[in-house]
């Protein structure tokens, strides 16, 4: 039941407040002869979601209160039946009235004022400028209930909407100067209200033109401009005390209207009653709470907000980039320490001597000979001790025929020296070989230390420049992109760096994938922009779309591969990735051989690479890793790499290699061959990759093949001519082409796994 009595007590006001709302706009006029703003607002009011019937009661009611004829009736029942019928057949058909249906239903409204109006003797040019204006209107009264019953308080209003609010605000005065009852001025009770509303919560200049709006609004309805001189007085007194207490503000808008009512005479009459509608405004205004305000403030003045924010987003850079630098310095110590824990292994030299003097404790310290060989014939005995030890450490294991027969005649320990030799040589190799792996994974885990803190570094040097927000494009995004009815929220422009420029749109879900954001940020911020990714905002119903400088080109790419006839897998993997920085990683990994074992080995390289490059590592880095992670394994595991990291940004591609085949950049005029070097990868451990850097162009194709497709030719110049002679402009056609004329050598027979990767450059 309390429900019920609540629903109806909010219908009885809002048919108030609606019937309110007609009656001035009924009695707004220009001149007194041009009556154009009720039925735009009644039409607007109906696009804004709201109880048509309840609108049409109210409409008729303030009509009939405002002129109770028989014309008055016929014009208010046909305006209403041209928006009630269209509406409701709308509705049932479940299809959304747009904006231009709205506008027409509303010019034939008006079809019986216009024939009335001739009827009368009334000019149809005026007739139909009323028209115009009320259509005029509508729009501008559709655009602030946009902004504030879909979009809410929380956001600021575009230049067109605050436009649009001072027409309203004009038409209102236009209503309200002809309606005063005993000299009690609802005008001015509105028009102090409002103008401490935006002295409070807007900026000077908005306060200002509010007032002189106020005053024009009086002035066209009665051709008389005695209010302008005081409403922007007003406007003068509230601004002195902007920034002081609310209290300050309301004493000094009274004082003012007592000093140029009663002082300067600036009305035609004025006493106690005149002054009442001020001091009631006032009260009002003083007894608003501050959150209200404060919700207010934000449609006009987001911009001292938003400079908070932009300064926190500055300061908290600015921390980032000290703690990314602290980190950085924390990893290169962590990366020396790991260095200087190296065991620096001792030379063949000084183990001969080691190992030498060992055996001569264990095997001749008992000989009654000791003296004898190790005096009398000290050099001959060193040096077949020298010999013994090299021949044990360079074939595995020494033998008696290694022996010279001078020292078998006189010795009769050589068996057991033999075996001390070959016993203490394979124990210290194995000792080294574990020493060496424990030295390698030091030096692993300390050039991954290196490359965090280069990264670190790298991204500190990123979050040190000042952001710097354009305030200017922000509002021109959201006016543009409110003018092409995309409900945007919030725009924040700024620049990365030099090169890139970064824009974030807060808008509908259903608008979020509209192609106008894009040419709308471009336009405004000078250069063409493109999305980079978009998610959901906290804010229910809204996504946030995130821009920037779009790359100087792009890139499209085919892939075509034929495994070895025989196996049942190819050994070649290739890898085709998307990394910071508007860069883009294409590689090919051929593990020797062909089969399971191949497929495993440059599964494995290609996948540390493509992590690697993911991370942020630099090319050398990455490589020297890899090639060290897969020289420990105790397998053998060799790959041949071929990797070109295409720079959308600065149309760059680098070429890194090893051991793969030459590649090829070809353009409209030749055909460049990038040269292949170094060894694979994983077979020693210190091996540096050849790396190419080349500039492209769009229309360029870029083409990475494995020895499979290169060894099928008889020489690099008739690859060079058969990618010559293919025609195709299609990637992917390309590569296929390409991998069949190569099967084509052999006779369609596959003597290797092929791979074939052709990439497109694009202009963007």
């Amino acid at each position: 039941m309390n429900i019920k009595i609540n629903k109806f007590l909010l219908l009885f006001l809002q048919f108030i407040l609606f019937s309110l709302l007609f009656f001035v706009l009924f009695n707004a006029s220009i001149n007194y002869v041009i009556f154009p703003f009720a039925f735009g607002m009644f039409f607007a009011l109906a696009w804004a979601n709201q109880k048509v019937w309840l609108l049409a009661i109210s409409y008729i009611l303030a009509g009939i209160l405002e002129s109770p004829t028989l014309e008055r009736a016929i014009c208010l029942l046909v305006c209403v039946f041209c928006l009630i019928v269209p509406y409701f057949v709308h509705v049932l058909c479940k299809k959304n009235m747009r904006k231009w249906e709205f506008a027409v239903f509303a010019i034939l409204s008006q079809t019986a004022n216009v024939v009335f109006d001739v009827i009368s003797g009334f000019s149809p040019i005026l007739s139909a400028v009323s028209v115009l204006l009320g259509v005029l209107f509508m729009y501008a009264c559709i655009n602030i209930f946009e902004a504030v019953i879909i979009r809410g308080f929380t956001n600021k209003l575009t230049s067109l909407e605050i436009v649009s609010l001072f027409s309203i605000i004009a038409a209102f005065c236009s209503g309200l100067v002809m309606l005063n009852i005993a000299n009690f001025s609802f005008l001015k009770l509105f028009m102090s209200f409002i103008l401490l509303i935006f002295a409070y919560c807007s900026t000077p200049i908005l306060t200002m033109l509010v007032a002189s709006i106020g005053g024009i609004g009086s002035l066209i309805a009665t051709n008389n401009p005695i209010y302008v001189a005081p409403f922007v007085i007003w406007a003068l007194a509230v601004l002195l005390f902007k920034k002081r207490h609310r209290i300050f503000m309301i004493i000094s808008l009274i004082c003012v209207e007592i000093v140029i009512g009663f002082y300067f005479n600036l009305y035609s009459s004025f006493g106690y009653v005149e002054i009442l509608p001020v001091v009631i405004s006032c009260v009002v205004f003083f007894a608003l709470p501050k959150k209200w305000c404060d919700e207010i403030s934000v449609m006009f003045n987001l911009s001292k907000d938003r400079l908070a924010m932009k300064n926190v987003a500055n300061r908290s850079r600015e921390i980032l980039h000290r703690r990314l630098g602290n980190l950085s310095d924390i990893f290169n110590d962590m990366n020396i320490i790991y260095r200087n824990m190296l065991k620096q292994g001792m030379t063949l030299d000084e183990v001969k001597v080691l190992l030498q003097q060992e055996i001569m404790e264990k095997i001749c310290s008992f000989c009654p000979e000791r003296n004898h060989c190790h005096r009398t014939f000290a050099e001959s005995t060193k040096q077949v001790f020298d010999t013994l030890i090299t021949i044990a450490f360079e074939k595995g294991k020494a033998t008696l025929l290694d022996i010279p027969s001078y020292l078998t005649s006189r010795c009769k320990q050589t068996s057991s020296i033999l075996g001390s030799i070959n016993t203490l040589t394979g124990q210290y190799k194995k000792y080294m070989s574990m020493v060496h792996d424990v030295d390698t994974s030091k030096l692993i885990i300390a050039d991954q230390l290196l490359g965090i803190s280069k990264i670190m570094t790298s991204l500190s040097q990123e979050v040190e420049s000042v952001i710097s927000f354009d305030t200017t494009r922000e509002n021109k995004i959201l006016d543009e992109l409110t003018y092409y009815n995309i409900i945007c929220i919030d725009v924040v422009v700024f620049e990365r760096d030099v090169y890139t420029q970064m824009a974030s749109v807060v808008v509908r879900n259903e608008d979020s994938e509209k192609p106008r954001i894009v040419d709308v940020v471009s336009k405004v911020c000078g250069h063409k922009m493109s999305v980079f990714e978009s998610f959901p905002c906290s804010r229910p119903g809204y996504m946030v779309v995130n821009l920037k400088t779009a790359p100087k080109v792009d890139c499209l790419f085919g892939v075509s591969q034929k495994t070895k006839n025989g196996s049942t897998v190819s050994g070649d993997t290739y890898s085709i990735v998307k990394l910071d920085g508007d860069k883009i990683m294409f590689a090919i990994s051929d593990g020797m051989g062909s089969g399971k074992n191949a497929e495993k080995t440059s599964e494995i390289a290609i996948s540390l690479v493509e992590n690697f490059y993911k991370a942020g590592f630099d090319n050398d880095l990455i490589l020297s890793t890899v090639n060290k992670l897969l020289a420990l394994h105790k397998e053998e595991i060799f790959s041949a790499l071929d990797i070109a990291v295409v720079d959308e940004k600065s149309g760059l591609v680098d070429f890194v290699k090893m051991a793969s085949p030459k590649s090829y950049i070809l353009s409209e005029n030749e055909c460049k061959v990038v040269e292949a070097g170094a060894l694979p990868i994983g077979i020693v451990e210190e091996t540096k990759p050849l790396i190419n850097k080349h500039v492209i162009s769009a229309r360029d194709f870029i083409i990475l093949v494995s020895d499979g497709v290169s060894d099928s030719f008889e020489s690099d110049e008739e690859l060079v001519e058969c990618i010559k002679s293919i025609k195709t402009k299609n990637p992917q056609e390309f590569a296929d082409e390409l991998l069949e004329r190569a099967l084509a050598c052999n006779n369609g027979y596959a003597v290797d796994d092929m791979t074939v990767i052709v990439v497109k450059i694009l202009e963007f």
